[in-house]
């Protein structure tokens, strides 16, 4: 235990130290000797993470120690708040010698093989690449905020800057995949499913597909590097990916809010096809309540009327032509069901008659 809490401190030097001129004198062994003692705190956070006990007896050693010196020790300032912060020690390292200027050349040449060591590295596709983009979404998603004073204090604004900025960082490692290997980028993409939390990947997937075909940014990066590729290829192998993966286009055109999927929808016909198929799909499946005069499921993941009609009202708020391919469908399926004009007979009448009250 004393070991350890002299390691913390230790690295706690480290890392204050990371926020000062002095990383100057750094190079590429002692940035990478500074990431081991990161991770060295990360396994030991990841060892007796699992240990209920064995973890509170040593956070309160970790909190007492924080709190030495007049009960306020330099852990607040370094983002060691509590043993849950060893979790991400080399993030936070890696941030701030980002961030500081004044790191020189070689050590951050280092730092960055570090975060994106490449395909073909063992461990490039999988522990190291969530990591490396989180932490430079987060970078980087702070300097469009920093450009513009009105995102300061809007967390709606902040959140769309992350997600565009995780999105274009996708779409320049789907390149570099798709480069390194034959099989191209698909299976890069199923790692990534399987590996990260899903509602936020499927929330990046459709900020990458609505980023503009090529973006300034892009078209100078890409022609310093002499590659003709631009966003809108890498975003069409993602579109492919998404429509090839059942599993994967039921659950974004689920789980995603109603107005971001009319966004994606309206910007790719093939999504909007698989949308509307799903959503009336989704219809089918609800009866009609003659006691309570609702449409109900019968399962517990059968949608609901409220966000069957929420989901259609957003896509006749779309301009043309995804609003006429809507009403199209909805006015197909009411004659297929016996074009009837009475409600509570078909669901496709009554989401008409709704969405044309605007109820």
């Amino acid at each position: 235990m004393d070991s350890l809490l002299q390691q913390l401190e230790r690295f706690s030097e480290v890392l204050a130290v990371s926020r000062t001129t002095h990383v100057s004198t750094w190079d590429a062994a002692t940035v990478r000797r500074a990431l081991q003692w990161a991770r060295y705190l990360r396994h030991v956070h990841r060892r007796f993470g699992r240990h209920a006990r064995i973890r509170k007896a040593l956070e309160r050693r970790l909190q007492n120690q924080w709190k030495q010196e007049g009960g306020s020790g330099p852990a607040p300032a370094l983002g060691l708040t509590n043993f849950q912060a060893l979790g991400h020690c080399d993030l936070l390292l890696s941030l701030r010698l980002l961030a500081n200027r004044a790191l020189g050349d070689a050590a951050f040449h280092y730092l960055l093989q570090e975060l994106f060591p490449g395909p073909g590295v063992p461990g490039a596709e999988e522990g190291t690449l969530q990591g490396s983009l989180a932490l430079l979404a987060r970078r980087r998603a702070a300097v469009h905020m920093l450009r513009s004073s009105a995102y300061r204090e809007n967390p709606v604004l902040q959140e769309d800057s992350l997600m565009k900025t995780q999105a274009e960082l996708l779409l320049e490692r789907l390149q570099e995949v798709g480069e390194a290997h034959a099989e191209g980028p698909g299976r890069f993409l199923s790692r990534l499913w399987e590996h990260l939390p899903h509602n936020n990947f499927l929330k990046v997937t459709a900020a990458a597909l609505l980023l503009p075909p090529s973006s300034p940014r892009h078209q100078e990066e890409e022609s310093e590097l002499g590659n003709p590729r631009r966003a809108g290829e890498r975003g069409r192998e993602l579109l492919h990916w998404l429509l090839g993966k059942s599993e994967v286009i039921v659950a974004f055109c689920r789980n995603l809010p109603a107005g971001l999927l009319t966004s994606v929808a309206g910007r790719h016909p093939e999504v909007s096809r698989v949308y509307l198929g799903l959503l009336t799909d989704w219809g089918r499946h609800l009866h009609y309540d003659l006691q309570n005069g609702i449409w109900i499921g019968t399962e517990s993941q059968d949608v609901p009327w409220e966000e069957l009609y929420g989901r259609f009202q957003s896509l006749c708020q779309a301009p043309p032509p995804l609003k006429d391919e809507v009403l199209t469908t909805l006015k197909s399926c009411k004659a297929q069901d016996g074009d009837f004009e009475v409600p509570g007979l078909s669901i496709w009448t009554d989401l008409l008659l709704a969405l044309e009250s605007g109820a």
